[in-house]
């Protein structure tokens, strides 16, 4: 979105670049990406990163205040609760989509928020391949904060993930990760700090204790799970076998608690106040429905990828809700079209997501990467962008 640094990379930008690109990013964790990488990079202009960095700092003040255990309760479902919770959650991810303030400058609104990991490894390896095959990138623009560079970044990665533990007793849990679509971020972890990753259906439990079988039938103990199940997802597999049902305590330590999921979730978004978050009203409290429902979306409080969001809605739509708890009313926002590409008639919309860790031991949460999504159609997501180009992920540089 910097004109200069844009026009600059779209001038020196060639197919065959891209294609060499796309190869590092397929070869580097031993499996090809299986979702849409972006033609480009972003470039962010101090200003648009400043108005991110304060809308940071706004939503977490609200995560630090002493009652959010309390405000958030009702997000927690009693038959998911997990026992052993930590005060705070360890992950943190904020969704900001580039819009249009009134006064025409470029402005971010917070569109989700979630307590559980994001892709901390392959967002580097992107940011790394960009600057590798194209050279209009500044080096002192940066995709990291606070001072981090690339082994910086990983060692603070290590000491989050992995503790005082070593490698092999520390799991990346998923269900059947061999499918997920985002998967390479599973190789990534596994490549850079040595863990394990394991479906749930191979755990194995003996009393309280967790362990699985190494590739030569050995037992290894479990200390350390970085949890990477999505509860709602993992409610549909009765078909899945396992041992441990991962609400029964155990002696091993959550990175990144289950608990967090629901409570830093859409859930929360209605006790934000700050101008780079949208007015949104839980369902079951409205007085009455708003008679604009064309600048409302309506969204399932737990859903996962955009699944179950409504954009033009109607007050049938509002009304018929099963669940007007498990509902929320946000304000409209518009993307901006800002990222100028090769073909000047369709530049593309985006939408930054400001990547967050809370280590158990720190007094407050450190903003670390960024991840972008970059789109040409209604909504951010594959089925909205087919047939496309310089749309997908992407990763955000930004002015120091």
């Amino acid at each position: 979105m910097h004109p200069l640094l844009r026009k600059e990379f779209n001038a020196h930008f060639t197919p065959e670049k891209y294609q060499a690109f796309i190869h590092t990013v397929d070869t580097a964790f031993g499996e090809a990406v299986t979702f849409r990488v972006s033609e480009t990079p972003i470039f962010v202009p101090k200003a648009l990163k400043n108005q991110l960095l304060q809308g940071v700092e706004d939503i977490c003040s609200v995560l630090l205040q002493p009652d959010f255990g309390k405000m958030s309760e009702a997000a927690l479902p009693t038959h998911l609760r997990v026992p052993g919770e930590d005060e705070h959650t360890i992950f943190l991810q904020l969704d900001f989509g580039i819009c249009r303030a009134a006064d025409g400058s470029l402005t971010p609104q917070l569109i989700e928020m979630q307590g559980f990991p994001s892709l901390y490894f392959f967002q580097q390896l992107l940011a790394e391949s960009y600057r590798k095959h194209f050279e209009t990138i500044p080096s002192d623009w940066h995709h990291l904060f606070g001072g981090l560079d690339s082994e910086s970044y990983l060692n603070l990665m290590r000491e989050v993930i992995v503790g005082n533990s070593k490698p092999e007793n520390v799991i990346l849990l998923e269900v059947e990760p061999e499918k997920q679509n985002t998967r390479i971020d599973f190789w990534g972890s596994q490549k850079y700090l040595g863990i394990k990753v394991l479906c749930l259906s191979k755990l194995k439990r003996e009393g309280r204790h967790l362990y699985y079988l190494d590739d030569n039938g050995r037992r290894v103990g479990v200390e350390r799970i970085y949890n990477r199940i999505i509860f709602d997802e993992l409610e549909k597999r009765s078909d899945l076998p396992r041992e441990w049902d991962m609400t029964t305590e155990v002696n091993a330590e959550w990175v990144g608690h289950p608990n967090w999921f629901f409570r830093i979730s859409k859930h929360t978004l209605p006790f934000m106040k700050s101008p780079f978050v949208p007015e949104t009203l839980f369902v079951n409290e409205l007085k009455s429905i708003p008679d604009d429902l064309q600048n409302w979306v309506l969204k399932p409080l737990f859903s996962f990828s955009g699944q179950g969001v409504k954009i033009n809605i109607t007050r049938e739509d509002v009304e018929s809700v099963d669940d007007p708890g498990n509902f929320i009313l946000q304000r409209k926002v518009e993307y901006v079209a800002a990222v100028d590409t090769t073909d000047p008639a369709e530049p593309s919309k985006c939408e930054i997501r400001m990547m967050i860790l809370w280590n158990k031991n720190w007094d407050k949460p450190r903003l670390v990467n960024n991840l972008v999504r970059m789109s040409k159609g209604e909504m951010v997501g594959v089925r909205y962008n087919k047939g496309k180009d310089w749309v997908g992920a992407s990763v955000g540089f930004f002015e120091p």
